[in-house]
């Protein structure tokens, strides 16, 4: 987006609000470029309206991408939808509040987003700016890569045959999602949306929800064996490989590579 940058991108969504434009229209005055943003549920509260025009705008960059990178796997890419929300919301993958954090459902092929994540992101895990919001939403796109590649179908059924192995899987599918956010964020980083210190906001933010860190913040001994998520060094790992290499076959974590 013609060097933009992600700060800037959420200065222009302000803008356009406080003066009343479209903010997608603004964007594309400003940048040059196509904004079509697949339109999150409503929130009430108005002084949430930039968070939530900066999320979508997010999503359409990220659909974008993958859209015209999946056809070279022979798969054909198809739009997942975001449900942005605070505290409760029901999805086909069951009823989910604020502590669940933000979760993809490929019952449904949504994202569900809590705006609440995002503030305990900045407070609690200490992972705040624009791109640590950005990395979780790609985070979630990932996984619907994973649907539309068949990994997620894939991994379901090995669960289900080998149930002693459902913690390691799990791992494995969330680093996985991290890649792909890394693989998005290679090609941000090639159109100018994406700056060099964004990236390291999105390591933060990886590293800030690793199972390890989130175990020494209650205060309890490591658990490896209980891990889904991976560690802080495992998730900025696979994220910087993604973003690195920018490819989808990059991020194999299943390999053992």
């Amino acid at each position: 987006m013609g060097g933009l940058g992600l700060g800037g991108i959420a200065i222009v969504v302000v803008i356009a609000l406080i003066t009343k434009q479209n903010p997608l229209a603004l964007l594309q005055q400003v940048a040059g470029g196509d904004a079509t943003v697949t339109a999150p549920s409503p929130i009430n509260d108005a002084t949430e309206e930039p968070e939530v025009r900066f999320i979508s705008f997010v999503l359409d960059t990220a659909q974008q991408m993958w859209r015209q990178t999946l056809p070279a796997t022979g798969r054909t890419w198809r739009d997942a939808r975001l449900v942005v929300f605070r505290d409760r919301i029901g999805s086909a993958c069951g009823n989910a509040s604020a502590a669940s954090g933000p979760f993809y459902c490929p019952g449904d092929e949504k994202v569900y987003l809590d705006l609440a994540f995002y503030d305990e992101l900045k407070k609690r895990f200490g992972a705040p700016g624009e791109f640590a919001q950005a990395y979780v939403l790609a985070h979630e796109i990932g996984h619907h890569v994973q649907k539309v590649l068949g990994t997620e179908a894939k991994v379901r059924a090995e669960m289900e045959r080998r149930p002693d192995q459902q913690n390691q899987l799990s791992v494995l599918v969330e680093l996985q999602a991290d890649c792909y956010a890394g693989v998005w964020a290679h090609t941000a980083a090639q159109e100018g949306i994406v700056q060099a210190g964004d990236i390291d906001d999105g390591l933060r933010a990886a590293a800030a929800v690793g199972d390890d860190r989130i175990q020494r913040m209650g205060g309890g001994a490591m658990h490896p064996e209980s891990w889904t998520h991976g560690s802080s060094a495992q998730r900025a790992t696979w994220f910087r490989r993604g973003f690195n290499g920018g490819t989808v076959s990059g991020c194999d974590t299943f390999s053992g590579n």
